[in-house]
């Protein structure tokens, strides 16, 4: 069932990645950001309410605030990052560093000990997301885009983060961490007129804040994924996320694909297998 959670989060933020994306070619990427927080916060504090929670400690409230922080920076970068660039290439670079940085630190530090399928997933799931990443293309390893990587950073803050916190806590860390994402994009949508205006748009609002509600469904599933999966585990299989805007990427919007992003999309399928066998 662990895997099942993981790999649904990995859905869900993938179609919330792909919308993120066509959203921030049409609009200014702050607003965006924002909005998505916003709704994420209305959704999650609802789920929080209706989720029964036996001990909410102020430890599990940080952790689930120092999520959100991660989750600010990553989707702030990222959505930067697809206002500018092809989301075939954007996405998974965001991820290959959050699932090497998350796997290293619950190995190293959380006391993580996945079995030997597990690590052949693991293993497997870098590389096949750096093909995707156009990584395997000519010259493509040399351009990884700046705002991927930064975004990356906060993908393994978001994910590290909000597994810390005690599963008596309910669903209030997700709360907690959509807040504080919220209060700190909230400065920079003040320094940008230009997304402002476009926060007046009803039918930019509204599909914003469903991603928001989106990406806030895919932290629940991964949070209770992680309570009963090994973090490096869940970490992985809900980073596989890249593979839904990727592909979409290629289906909807016509970008082209390559031998190696074929190669890794394959190699993606071949790690959730390993991952759930392991």
């Amino acid at each position: 069932m662990g895997a099942f959670l993981a790999l649904a989060s990995a859905a869900c933020y993938g179609l919330v990645d792909f919308a993120g994306g066509v959203l921030s070619r049409r609009a200014h990427f702050a607003v965006v950001t924002f909005l998505g927080q916003l709704g994420g916060l209305l959704f999650a504090g609802a789920a929080a309410l209706a989720v029964p929670a036996h001990a909410v400690r102020s430890a599990d409230l940080l952790w689930g605030a120092l999520s959100g922080a991660g989750s600010a920076v990553a989707m702030h970068f990222l959505n930067r990052g697809l206002s500018r660039g092809a989301m075939s290439v954007v996405v998974p670079v965001s991820a290959v560093t959050g699932v090497a940085l998350s796997v290293v630190c619950g190995v190293l530090f959380l006391g993580d000990r996945p079995s030997p399928l597990a690590w052949l997933g693991i293993c497997v799931t870098v590389p096949a997301l750096w093909l995707v990443a156009g990584g395997g293309a000519a010259g493509g390893s040399g351009r990884l885009p700046a705002d991927g990587l930064t975004a990356s950073v906060g993908v393994a803050v978001q994910y590290l983060g909000l597994a810390q916190a005690d599963p008596a806590s309910g669903l209030w860390p997700v709360a907690a961490g959509r807040l504080a994402a919220v209060l700190l994009l909230l400065p920079g949508m003040r320094r940008h007129p230009a997304g402002i205006r476009d926060a007046g748009r009803p039918a930019l609002t509204v599909l914003a804040v469903l991603t928001g509600a989106g990406a806030a469904l895919a932290l629940i599933l991964y949070l209770w994924a992680t309570r009963q999966q090994i973090l490096s585990v869940a970490v992985v299989l809900a980073s596989l996320y890249p593979a839904v805007p990727t592909v979409l990427g290629l289906a909807v919007l016509h970008e082209r694909v390559t031998r190696a992003q074929a190669a890794g999309l394959a190699g993606a399928a071949a790690a959730v297998v390993l991952l759930s066998l392991g």
